[in-house]
C-alpha cells in the first residue's frame, strides 16, 4: 500500500489526494468521517448513520463546556 501525502494549511485544512478521492468515491461537498483509534486515524466517506449520529450528539456538546468541566476532564486526560 503506497502512502499519499498532503500539507496542512494555516487554517488546518488539507487537500485529499486524487487517488484517495477516487478510492473513497467522494467529491466536492461530500462529508468525510475521521475515525481515531489510539494514534491512528482512518478516513472514510461519511454515510447516513454518521450524519444521524453527529446530529444527535451535536445538541449535547455545549452541556459539558464550563470551566469546571474542562478542569475535571483535563485531570482525567492529561495524566
Amino acid at each position: 500500500m503506497a502512502a499519499e501525502f498532503s500539507r496542512l494549511t494555516g487554517k488546518y485544512q488539507a487537500t485529499v489526494p486524487a487517488n484517495v478521492r477516487r478510492t473513497l468515491g467522494v467529491g466536492a461537498g461530500d462529508r468525510l468521517a475521521w475515525v481515531v483509534e489510539g494514534d491512528t486515524v482512518a478516513l472514510r466517506r461519511a454515510g447516513p448513520k454518521d450524519e444521524d449520529f453527529a446530529a444527535a450528539v451535536s445538541a449535547t456538546l455545549g452541556e459539558w463546556a464550563t470551566a469546571e468541566d474542562e478542569a475535571a476532564w483535563h485531570d482525567l486526560w492529561c495524566r
